[in-house]
């Protein structure tokens, strides 16, 4: 029979094991080795490390364990240290405290916000590098003390789990989850009913929402759950799924998200003390409606909404993750309109304030969408790529909504990803290393503090990443092949339950106990499954495959693992496509597709794979992270040079696959390309140095690749070093900026802005001239010095508003200035009779070969983040027919 009404019964631990709970309810156990061998110990049966689950684990023991448990000295000595540990890690000073400390002007608190966060699979709340980005965030954050506020959903039924049919073809299920059986605790008032958010909806529905606590470490993680007795069905089904549901679906879980998200974090820091946060980050577009519902809050403070708005981009960092346009949730203005409507939410911010933040105003943009990434770049005083190249895209890609100005100059930063470390270093490398600098200097490197001394911080190599260096070759490749040998375990495993899976029956299935061997070179691709990714580049031509594959002396094995968003039935094609290669009788013992990828998964994946291959349409990978954990256990990298491959390939780290995106190939033919230089790669350098052993039968060269990528890679990737410079690059300057403006300033900033940019129109570069230097001819010599006068027409702004400036570099035959310098005038005289002003300056070339320059105008303010800020400029107009440049010979 059917239950009518479920439940949690929580197991009552006995008094000596209360410390349990508290470690198994922060999530720290998931990266700290101890308390999960703690956990192990419990029940060596019951605890897989693919699914560990400390919550689980305790409900199912048994009351005889229990007792058994609670009269081991032993086994209570280890909780105690644990205990005592975790108390340590959580109240006890750590980097930021000692930043702090040492005078550093750092925020008081950052509210981070994701749709999703993949801190564990025991939290099954990612789907794939965004959410795992973000929980490598919340526990490097947690590691340095950095005083982080996390913010999401929960999603009651999480990311889909994927199998397979019997013909190969993806197939998605969506488990129930029960919060009461998550590592989570419900917010509570002091009275002790639930903690409650609301949002007004039109119609005078609302849609109420709770909040679950994860505890990340030192991060308190706020998830928001609509599934509450308030709501209506459909408002309860709001949170059901991670990236379900049509547009105004999609626009309730964003909408929930940012201003939800908001009121959760007031309400978290009014329950508890925590500080108010002086800095919002929002990951991705997804949570940008946070900046409005800031707005909503400081306009009843007296503030009108222009000066309420430059309060909250003082405050606000924004990251883009995605390289490509159709990455970006767009909605119809009129679904926008209709929720922030008078009927909607927000009073007091007039709708037609919020509809132009998200408004396409660039060549090519769609004036009838609001676009999820314009609002944060909008509403963001700060924003950032997530590797260089993507910066780079970045700036590129949103150059429209700074007309006038170079890509270059876009103020779009970037922070290359990192991963972190604790939680992806597999036990076996972390024990080697620590046999080398102990295992509480281990511990600090991994975290991923700063460089210890003045001759490390000129490497970037911290001294202890250096005594790898001493770890013999014996013991190296020891590991490796200990490694690989879990891997192939893993997956003989998994391997039969996905076959049992797609029908098949017990007698069917001997050959599994063939699959893959521990002295084999071994290939890894897991990743989703988007076009761009090119899941099936492997098979562009599958004889060739075959014959790495079964080479007689150098062969190779490949696991392969991905999801396909449900809605994208190309991508279910492609892994349909992989599966049935994976299948053949013929080559089914030496590639393998693995359903279901997730961190469990990859644990064993990143550690037990010899090569990791990444193959995307360049520049389509923002970032890329799975190659970086990869790393951090000594597998080396094999990918196009694309996200963080591009800035820190070196040929010690791996190889990079050549690509042909400067070509004028068609997408067929660069396929074809690409995929042929990754077989001659593979054939002719990564097996041959694989198998090519020396003394003792070890390969040497590799060994020492293993090596290098240990010492002079790990330390670049670790996400202690990405969250370091996102306090010291973007969350210290915001938190600066946002205390600048108080309410008087706020509004004195907004007027300006007002009056700058009702006054550009009437400005103008009239007049440019060289009065001094030998540039008559068209040349100058190296050295020169040539003086500039120039006059500008302000427009009824004062000098004070503006800056003026020469812009010089070397020219392409387009007369396009390149490798741009610029270098200030300064204001020589007063107005002229025709209402301009003069200003004078030197330019002095400093190489040789054609060169250029020309006089710009920017608004100039000492709280503009940056000159382009306002996205205004004056150039010399074409009429004046002066001031286009001088040739340099």
């Amino acid at each position: 029979m059917k239950a009518i009404r479920r439940f949690t019964v929580r197991p009552v631990l006995p008094e000596p094991l209360r410390p349990l709970h508290d470690l198994a309810r922060n999530l720290r156990w998931s990266w700290h080795t101890e308390t999960r061998e703690l956990f192990r110990a419990a029940d060596p049966e019951g605890w897989r490390p693919a699914d560990a689950d400390p919550v689980r684990l305790l409900g199912s023991l048994s009351a005889g364990r229990l007792t058994e448990l609670a009269g081991d000295a032993e086994y209570l000595g280890r909780l105690a240290a644990a205990s005592a540990d975790l108390a340590q890690y959580l109240d006890g000073p750590r980097w930021y405290q000692e930043q702090r400390a040492a005078g550093a002007e750092l925020p008081s608190g950052i509210a981070y916000f994701s749709p999703e966060f993949g801190v564990t699979a025991a939290l099954p709340q990612y789907s794939g590098g965004l959410g795992i980005l973000a929980g490598d965030h919340l526990k490097a954050a947690s590691d340095l003390g950095v005083p982080l506020i996390g913010v999401g959903l929960l999603y009651r039924h999480g990311y889909f789990r994927q199998t397979l049919s019997r013909e190969g073809w993806q197939q998605e299920h969506y488990p129930v989850l029960d919060p009461n059986e998550l590592p989570l605790d419900l917010v509570r008032e002091a009275d002790g009913t639930p903690a409650r958010v609301v949002l007004a909806l039109p119609g005078g529905r609302s849609l109420y929402a709770c909040i679950w606590l994860a505890r990340v470490g030192r991060v308190p993680l706020l998830l928001l759950d609509s599934d509450v007795e308030e709501n209506a069905p459909g408002e309860r089904d709001v949170t059901d799924r991670l990236y379900g549901g049509g547009s105004d679906h999609r626009l309730l879980q964003e909408m929930l998200l940012g201003i939800g998200g908001v009121r959760a974090v007031r309400t978290w820091c009014r329950l508890t003390g925590t500080p108010e946060p002086e800095v919002f980050h929002t990951n991705e577009g997804h949570a940008g409606f946070l900046g409005l519902e800031r707005i909503r809050e400081l306009i009843p403070t007296g503030l009108d909404f222009e000066a309420a708005l430059e309060v909250v981009r003082a405050g606000t960092v924004f990251t883009t993750h995605t390289p490509v346009p159709a990455g970006i949730d767009r909605f119809d203005r009129a679904l926008v309109a209709r929720h922030f409507g008078a009927e909607g939410e927000l009073p007091g911010v007039p709708v037609e304030k919020i509809l132009p933040l998200g408004t396409e105003t660039y060549p090519g943009g769609e004036p009838e969408l609001f676009n999820m990434a314009v609002m944060g770049l909008r509403l963001a005083q700060r924003a950032n790529g997530v590797s260089t190249l993507h910066g780079a895209v970045s700036r590129e890609m949103f150059s429209g909504l700074w007309p006038g100005f170079d890509p270059a100059e876009v103020p779009i930063t970037s922070v290359t990803n990192g991963v972190h470390a604790p939680t992806w270093v597999a036990p076996e490398v972390f024990r080697l290393g620590a046999g080398q600098v102990g295992e509480g200097r281990a511990h600090q490197v991994l975290a991923g503090g700063p460089v210890a001394d003045e001759a490390s911080a000129q490497t970037g190599t911290p001294r202890r990443w250096d005594a790898v260096t001493g770890i013999g070759d014996q013991e190296i490749w020891d590991l490796r092949r200990d490694l690989r040998g879990q891997l192939v375990t893993e997956v003989r495993r998994r391997l039969y339950a996905s076959w049992r899976r797609r029908g098949a029956g017990t007698a069917e299935l001997g050959w599994i106990d063939g699959v893959l061997d521990p002295d084999i070179l071994t290939i890894g691709f897991a990743r989703r499954v988007p076009s761009y990714k090119r899941l099936t580049l492997m098979l562009r031509d599958r004889d060739r495959l075959r014959e790495l594959l079964l080479h007689p002396t150098h062969p190779i094995q490949i696991v392969v693992a991905g999801k396909a968003h449900p809605a994208d039935d190309g991508g279910k094609r492609l892994v349909q496509e992989l599966v049935r290669f994976a299948d053949d009788p013929r080559v089914r013992h030496r590639i393998v597709f693995l359903p279901d990828y997730g961190m469990g998964m990859a644990q064993k994946l990143y550690p037990g794979c010899d090569v990791w291959l990444n193959n995307p349409l360049r520049p389509l990978e923002a970032c890329g992270t799975s190659g970086m954990k990869a790393a951090l256990n000594g597998c080396l990298n094999l990918s196009v040079r694309d996200g963080w491959w591009d800035e820190w390939f070196d040929p010690d780290f791996g190889w990079e696959i050549p690509t042909a995106d400067g070509s004028a190939v068609d997408e067929d033919r660069r396929d074809e390309l690409e995929s042929n230089a990754l077989y001659a790669l593979i054939e002719d350098r990564v097996a041959p140095r694989f198998y090519d052993r020396g003394a003792g039968g070890l390969p040497g060269r590799w060994i020492e690749m293993v090596r290098s990528t240990l010492v002079n890679l790990g330390p670049k990737v670790l996400a202690g070093r990405m969250v370091r410079e996102y306090v010291e690059r973007l969350y210290a300057p915001a938190a600066q900026a946002r205390r600048a403006l108080e309410p008087q300033s706020a509004r004195d900033l907004a007027a300006w802005k007002a009056k700058v940019r009702a006054a550009w129109r009437g400005v103008s570069v009239d007049h440019v001239e060289t009065v001094a230097g030998d540039a008559s001819g068209g040349s100058a010599e190296l050295g020169a010095t040539l003086a500039l006068r120039v006059r500008i027409a302000l427009g009824g702004l004062e000098p004070d508003d503006v800056e003026v400036q020469v812009v010089a570099g070397r020219v392409d035959p387009g007369d396009t200035i390149a490798d741009a310098q610029t270098f200030p005038l300064k204001p020589a005289g007063g107005q002229d009779l025709e209402d301009r002003w003069l200003y004078e300056g030197p330019l002095t070339p400093d190489r040789t070969g054609p060169y250029g320059y020309t006089v710009r105008v920017l608004p100039a303010h000492r709280l503009l983040a940056t000159s382009a800020e306002l996205g205004l400029v004056a150039l010399p107009t074409e009429a004046t027919g002066e001031g286009g440049g001088v040739l340099m010979r």
